[in-house]
């Protein structure tokens, strides 16, 4: 037998990680100098933690450590069984280099187990919704190849794309130049970026005015083929009236189509920060 992992970062809904019966990887942020775990949204305070941002306070994220990977990891190998984690995308962040170690330390110790990891190359629910397709499937007895097979194709059929309403945080965190983000505050532009097939982000155009963002994403859908009997994810930083308006479109656009629809967790907003609007669905493979 083996046991299913994934980690906060990919923002399923814990109502949904509990009726999968996954095991939970959760990732920290640090926000007035306090430490948190993203619990998936359990217990966690979304109005006081965005509100902070609001008034300028800078949350944080780290990696955690060889040690905090052992300890989840430990309990299921001595038990006699194995794992399967599917991960966020390993070009963002440094953790899986904790991870590394820790599964090299635990296979010395339990040679006879198996410790399989699957990189969904995204993050959020681009991440998330390849978990909710292994879970469906590990739930259905599938093996651990089998499961593997079907990630591979989920991951290059995941589309994510999402608008920032300041730029100031993807400067703070490296994604553009002093100069665009100048510019952006001048003239209104929210770029558009996505997950690229190696799972970096890259920004892929500009978008003026918070109206045309709904069609440029119903746009976006179309070209990449939207597979229309796949849920669509719509994500929203603090931004409800935008979230709630983008949902209205998309059933204009679509008709009765499975959404849905909730917040930003910590972790992913101190790196967007409040105002993002995001979008995930299914369609045709990726390019490139």
């Amino acid at each position: 037998m083996y046991k299913l992992f994934c980690d906060t970062n990919c923002e399923l809904w814990y109502t949904e990680a509990e009726s999968f019966g996954l095991h939970v990887i959760r990732m920290p942020y640090v926000l007035d100098g306090k430490e948190y775990c993203y619990d998936l949204g359990k217990e966690t305070d979304f109005a006081h933690f965005y509100k902070r941002m609001r008034e300028g306070a800078v949350p944080t994220t780290s990696a955690i450590n060889e040690q905090d990977y052992i300890d989840y990891f430990e309990p299921v190998l001595a038990a006699g069984d194995d794992i399967f984690y599917v991960t966020f995308s390993h070009k963002l962040s440094a953790t899986f280099e904790s991870m590394d170690r820790a599964i090299a330390a635990l296979k010395e110790k339990y040679p006879e187990r198996q410790i399989r990891t699957f990189d969904t190359k995204s993050i959020s629910l681009g991440a998330g919704y390849q978990v909710r397709i292994a879970a469906e499937k590990y739930n259905a007895g599938a093996s651990m190849d089998e499961l593997e097979n079907c990630l591979n194709e989920a991951r290059d059929r995941t589309h994510v794309y999402f608008v920032v309403d300041d730029l100031v945080y993807l400067k703070r965190g490296g994604r553009i130049s002093a100069v665009t983000m100048a510019f952006g505050k001048l003239l209104g532009i929210k770029p558009l970026i996505t997950v690229m097939p190696d799972g970096s982000l890259q920004s892929v155009g500009k978008i003026k005015g918070s109206k045309k963002v709904y069609a440029e994403f119903i746009r976006l859908m179309k070209e990449d083929g939207f597979d229309k009997d796949m849920r669509v994810e719509v994500l929203q930083a603090d931004c409800p009236e935008s979230g709630e308006g983008f949902v209205s479109a998309l059933k204009e656009a679509f008709g009765d189509i499975k959404i849905d629809y909730q917040i930003v967790g910590p972790v992913i907003a101190s790196h967007c920060g409040p105002g993002t609007l995001g979008l995930i669905f299914y369609g045709n493979k990726k390019k490139g």
